[in-house]
């Protein structure tokens, strides 16, 4: 297997390196209460998809 002869300077590490960061996933707001949500996914606040409630949440007294 052969091995480099010379290194690889700084820059071009670096522009390999350019995509290897982190990205925030994608929220959107609930339409029920505001609250940010993952898309196509249950509302973990209010328990609601695509305006239907699919989880019943028990509200405090």
């Amino acid at each position: 297997m052969p091995n480099p002869v010379k290194r690889h300077s700084r820059t071009r590490r670096d522009k390999r390196r350019s995509h290897d960061f982190l990205t925030a996933p994608a929220t959107s707001a609930c339409p029920q209460c505001g609250e940010p949500k993952l898309p196509h996914r249950i509302c973990a606040n209010c328990g609601t998809y695509k305006g239907r409630e699919i989880v019943p949440i028990e509200k405090l007294s």
